[in-house]
This record gives C-alpha cells, structure tokens and sequence, in this order.
C-alpha cells in the first residue's frame, strides 16, 4: 500500500521538477535568439519579426490563451528619434499570452525581444557601430529567455495559481519603451485587474560581488513581506526605484507596482561584443528560480497597493 501512495507523488514530484527553469532551456533560446543570423533584432527587421515568431510558437506550445489585437501580435508603429534615417517608422509588435487561472486580479512578466540591429537606430556605445551585429545576448535575449521559461513554468506546474498571468514579449523598447507604452495606452487587459509587474532585462552577466538587482521594491507596501524570509544561493540585493531601467517604469508610469531584475552592466553593453557564450547561463537559472519564490510569497497576499517612491 505505500508503494501505491508513493508511486503518484513520485511522479508529480518528476512532473514539477520538469518545469522548473532550466540552464539547458535558457542557453537554447539565448543562442537562438542572439546568432548573427537574427542580424541584432532591429526594429522593423524581417530578423525581428521571426524573433517574434519564436516567442509566438512557444507561447501556443504551452497553451497561453493570445490575447493581443492580433492573435498572439499587438502591432504598432515604432519611431527612430535617436538618429537620422530615411526608415524612421518602423512595423512592430508586442508578443502576448495569457495563462486564464479564473482569477480576479492578473501578474504581468515582461521583457524585450528588439535590440539595435546593425547599430543603424542609435544607441550604440561602438564608436563606428554602422554594419556591425549587435547581438544582444544579455540585452535582452536573457530576458527573452527568462520570460520563455517562466511562461513554461507556471503553464505547466499543473497548479492553479490563485493569479492569472499575462506573459509579454515588448516590441521597441531600445527605441524609448514604444512597446510597452503603447501597450498601456492599448491595454488588452484593463489595467485595474493588474496586480503587478515583473520586469526582466540584462539577466544573463551574474556578478557574484555585485548580485542581482531587484529594483521596485519602494513601489508598494507589500513588497517587504514577500521578500521575508527568502534566501538563495546567488547574491541579491533590492533597490527601492521602479522608475528606470526597462519596461517596467511605463508600467510604474501607470501607478501598478513593478519589480525589476537586472545583474548590472558591463563593457559589452550596446555592444556588437554582447554575444551568447558569454551569458552565465546556470546563474540565470537561479535567479528565474528566486523569481518564483518571490511570485508564489506574492500570490500568498491579496492584490497589491502601488506606492510612489520619493
């Protein structure tokens, strides 16, 4: 008889251990996503587009519900302010799916899926970047990645979380956070059934002196009684601001509390030198894993009440 009690829970325990955030997942998707042949995911680019696809089949592939304009897509015109070019309007696109708990109140997870494609958009730290790839492993295929591996997670741990979840791939945040501002002028969720929002860029480049960094966690009174307690084998410090830094300050524009997760910068950011093998992936991991114990403490409390940080 304890075998048969046994043998279920086994199993689950495997099914659970299966979704977790996996160093072998990120690297897939890093690689995939920051190859010379996606040409740096500039806005408007035919490599941005199939970028956008790559988040698209895999949010069908864990059974996200698509809850852009579009299908899966929420597109919009992006502008080039930075610098003079003949193509300053742009096709672009947010990537959105939605994990339907039945909740009253929605966790939003966020990241950017653009970067500065051949260094023709601005914002490039190369002094001639015109032609050259930029990559952008760290900034923000690492987010992409974790936003991919969170959305597998929580769409596949067969547990229903007392909070839906609204997964985003932001469009033309190297142009000035054009995606998630647009997509908050354009909500396809009423912004009210927010409880949150959790912001990934630049996680892949862990310092073990510096840490992760979490800023936002001035943005609501809540914020100190999710972190109680929670420990890690990484470094992690929080930072009271939530706005600055990513996609996460238009949504802290909007009065929803935010957290951001970012391990600092580095010589290669903006950089064509920012490329996939120098990502620490099994730090990554991690820290995909801290974010869960912060969301689970989170879903513990009731929706969240936004405070502005002076």
């Amino acid at each position: 008889m304890k075998f048969y009690l046994f043998f279920p829970l086994l199993l689950l325990s495997t099914s659970l251990f299966g979704q977790e955030p996996s160093a072998k997942q990120i690297n897939q998707h890093i690689r995939y996503l920051a190859s010379d042949k996606m040409q740096g995911r500039g806005t408007g680019s035919p490599e941005n587009a199939k970028a956008a696809h790559y988040v698209e089949k895999l949010f069908k592939k864990y059974k996200l519900a698509p809850l852009g304009s579009d299908g899966y897509y929420q597109s919009f015109t992006a502008k080039v302010r930075r610098v003079i070019v003949p193509d300053s309007l742009r096709d672009a696109r947010n990537v959105i799916g939605f994990l339907d708990n039945s909740a009253p109140y929605t966790i939003v997870i966020g990241a950017h899926y653009d970067h500065l494609g051949l260094g023709r958009q601005g914002s490039s730290k190369d002094s001639i970047p015109e032609g050259k790839i930029h990559n952008g492993a760290d900034d923000n295929a690492s987010g992409v990645a974790g936003l991919l591996e969170m959305a597998r997670y929580f769409s596949q741990n067969q547990v229903k979380e007392p909070y839906n979840f609204l997964f985003i791939a932001f469009g033309a945040e190297e142009l000035g956070l054009q995606g998630s501002r647009y997509f908050l002028n354009n909500p396809t969720l009423p912004l009210d059934k927010m409880n949150c929002m959790v912001c990934m860029d630049m996680i892949g480049r862990y310092n073990p002196e510096r840490g992760v960094g979490i800023g936002g966690y001035g943005t609501s009174d809540a914020w100190p009684t999710v972190f109680k307690g929670v420990e890690s084998s990484i470094k992690f410090f929080t930072d009271r601001a939530g706005n600055g830094g990513s996609d996460n300050a238009a949504f802290y524009a909007k009065q929803i509390p935010v957290l951001f997760f970012h391990t600092g910068g580095h010589p290669d950011y903006h950089m064509p030198s920012d490329d996939s093998e120098k990502i620490d992936i099994n730090a990554e991991e991690v820290i995909l894993r801290l974010e869960i114990k912060l969301l689970e403490n989170a879903m513990q409390l009731p929706k969240m009440t936004f405070t502005p940080v002076k």
